[in-house]
């Protein structure tokens, strides 16, 4: 027994309450260890000395090093206490605070068993029910489609089939979003994210100079409702993104800083470092190597109460369903607490996913976002199809991985992705191959979370790096006929209506060579098969609810088969 491998940890992604009366517990060995039997030794917490039970636990998967078992126990008395038993080679040990033990003495139990001394409804993480069936779907708003021509056009300077400049305008808008809002709804997706639309100069609007303001070359306050509410009775759903770790210098605080120094009252609004603001010198806090980007100091109180005014406006005045947190984690663990009780007080099931790249554990606990952007799943992806640098069984212990790093109610609620604005397209990654491209949106489709798609991924659009990955839609380059469209279709289509897919588990492992991600919920079943070994498999596959590059039972490269069940 590798003992230093045995890890648990209590109030955590290894111990985490459910519901009022259930909780999930988590157990982590050496990959090496084969336990016969791994079980819960539970009770209540006064009367553990005289009063247990037993619940054996399930492996759930394992990565390059560990194996992970986990059990939810549904529990009459919620003041919750336990040890974990071992079994292995006719042998039994214990595992509690002291580490592993050869015998266990239940009498003293009180000094050193796992506990989670009480379930408070108000500390569970809930899971926002209509993100179950959801798809969805980002548009950078400048690139997408112009609806309204009275507009001022001066502005414009960028042609549907050239490649962008940072300083480049194609004209997109909300109109514009509203009249595609039928094809949107065609194409089966039902929840928008759109990048900010607040008052800015840029063609991304990260540089925000008033955050009440609608741009007006996006539009107007009347064209936001109007949008909300028509995607509404769509059942689309529309979330907006938020600027808070940082603004346009031409904001007015920052304007009333370069000009009365420390004697501004918003002086402390900003991290500045001196008595008044050195602009060529650069002496405040920014974002990035921008230096007309200040940060906005969330350590203080005014600053918070500001920007939560700012997200509950949005949330009361025009039902927002949702913010997208820009760069969340520059920002305080105190602001976001904050910030998602206001929120939460005038819409619950308002959804708060943030611009995090990295492990987000910290700010996954429930008391600040629901989920955040999984940029860790994008690469898991780029590195098995694009870069062809992880084969299947790496890519499961990898995936395995990323879904151990929270709890399940948050794996729910992830918003993953193969590419965004922020990145390179995905097709382009993988030299424009339509049928890698095909095998991502498979796994995104059928990984448990919720499936993000970046805007033209129907053409496909390609491009590199910002801004080359910001090219304007075109409508007309889509083959409504090809295979590639119609199995994205057919993907959307499954994702919205099978209940294996709606929060339901997930099991991901390999078979002669392909990924397979297996996913289950009230008595459904889906299983997907994955081909990226370089050369074709006979495989008989039975019940086959929707394939790609699937003939006479062979499985060709760059092929995948989504069968009702798990058995050839």
């Amino acid at each position: 027994m590798l003992k230093e491998a045995i890890f648990h940890e209590p109030d955590s992604n290894y111990c985490y309450p459910i519901s009022n009366n259930e909780i999930t517990l988590r157990l982590r060995v050496s990959k090496k260890d084969n336990f016969e039997k791994v079980s819960v030794i539970y009770g209540c917490k006064y009367d553990y000395y005289i009063k247990q039970q037993a619940i054996l636990m399930n492996e759930r998967c394992v990565d390059e090093l560990y194996r992970y078992y986990e059990v939810t126990i549904k529990l009459i008395d919620v003041r919750f206490v336990y040890v974990f038993k071992l079994e292995e080679n006719n042998k039994v040990y214990y595992f509690c605070e002291d580490g592993v033990l050869d015998k266990y003495d239940f009498s003293l139990a009180y000094f050193n068993c796992f506990q989670y001394p009480f379930i408070n409804d108000i500390d569970t993480l809930k899971k926002i029910d209509w993100l179950k069936d959801r798809v969805f779907y980002q548009i950078f708003v400048d690139r997408f489609n112009q609806g309204d021509f009275n507009k001022e056009q001066a502005y414009i300077n960028l042609k549907i089939d050239e490649i962008p400049k940072p300083s480049s305008f194609y004209g997109g808008d909300l109109k514009g979003i509203i009249a595609k809002l039928d094809y949107l709804n065609e194409l089966g997706v039902n929840a928008l994210y759109l990048t900010p639309i607040f008052k800015s100069k840029s063609n991304h609007k990260y540089d925000i100079a008033d955050y009440y303001q609608v741009d007006n070359m996006f539009g107007s306050k009347e064209d936001l409702k109007e949008l909300v509410d028509k995607a509404h009775k769509l059942g689309i759903r529309v979330v907006l993104d938020a600027v808070f770790n940082h603004c346009s210098s031409d904001i007015y605080q920052f304007q009333d800083v370069i000009k009365n120094g420390k004697n501004s009252k918003y002086f402390d609004w900003f991290i500045i470092h001196g008595d008044k603001v050195d602009q060529k010198k650069v002496n405040y806090e920014i974002f990035s190597i921008c230096d007309y980007l200040p940060k906005l100091n969330s350590n203080n109180k005014e600053v918070r109460n500001f920007l939560i005014e700012i997200g509950k406006y949005y949330v009361k005045n025009f039902d927002i369903d949702g913010w997208r947190l820009d760069v969340a984690d520059e920002l305080s663990h105190v602001f976001w607490r904050e910030f998602r009780l206001a929120i939460k007080e005038v819409k619950q099931d308002c959804f708060l996913v943030a611009e995090n790249w990295h492990n987000s554990y910290p700010f996954l606990k429930g008391d600040q976002f629901d989920s955040i952007m999984n940029y860790a799943f994008t690469k898991a992806l780029l590195d098995y199809l694009a870069f062809k640098s992880k084969d299947a069984l790496e890519t499961s212990y990898k995936l395995n991985d990323l879904l151990l790093r929270n709890s399940d109610i948050v794996n729910d609620m992830m918003l993953n992705l193969i590419d965004t604005h922020d990145t390179d397209r995905f097709y382009t990654s993988c030299n424009k191959d339509i049928d890698l491209l095909t095998l991502s949106l498979a796994i995104l489709f059928m990984f448990k979370g919720i499936p993000g798609l970046y805007y033209g991924i129907e053409i496909p659009l390609e491009g590199g790096y910002d801004p080359d990955n910001r090219r304007p839609m075109n409508f007309n380059k889509i083959n409504y006929e090809s295979t590639y469209f119609k199995t994205l279709k057919e993907l959307i289509s499954l994702r919205k209506s099978n209940k294996a897919l709606a929060f339901g588990s997930i099991n991901i492992n390999v078979d002669r060579g392909m990924l397979v991600i297996e996913r289950e919920n009230q008595n459904e079943k889906l299983t997907l098969y994955v081909n990226n070994t370089g050369k074709a498999l006979n495989v008989n596959f039975e019940k086959v609810i929707l394939k790609y590059n699937y003939e006479n039972f062979t499985l060709a490269d760059k092929g995948f088969v989504i069968v009702s069940g798990g058995n050839k």
